[in-house]
């Protein structure tokens, strides 16, 4: 049990990098988001994604736009603003000094 909590903070800690990662690459609803975290081993619930969405899109690091499905309601389509992208270059920067750190910590 405490081997999946630890897998479990870690990956919280990540969540907000790894939004950004998959909305520079394209625009997507989350479910679809949801989904490729899922198969990216990031496990996560809907309760989880949804309060960090619109934590990113308050911070003006996301938007979004309302497009019109055939198979139900409209879905909200989130997608990575300037100011997304400039803070996705910082944690790029951060997360390769972070790396680059631990890795010497554990060589030595």
């Amino acid at each position: 049990m405490a081997e999946d909590n630890v897998r479990s903070q870690m990956r919280k800690g990540v969540l907000d990098y790894c939004i950004l990662c998959i909305l520079s690459r394209k625009e997507a609803y989350a479910s679809a988001i949801i989904d490729e975290l899922k198969a990216a081993d990031m496990i996560v619930v809907e309760g989880t994604i949804y309060p960090l969405l619109i934590r990113q899109k308050n911070q003006g690091l996301l938007s979004y736009r309302w497009e019109e499905s055939t198979q139900g309601p409209p879905r909200k389509y989130y997608f990575i603003t300037e100011k997304g992208r400039s803070q996705l270059e910082e944690m790029d920067a951060a997360w390769t000094e972070l790396v680059d750190s631990i890795g010497k910590l554990r060589n030595q």
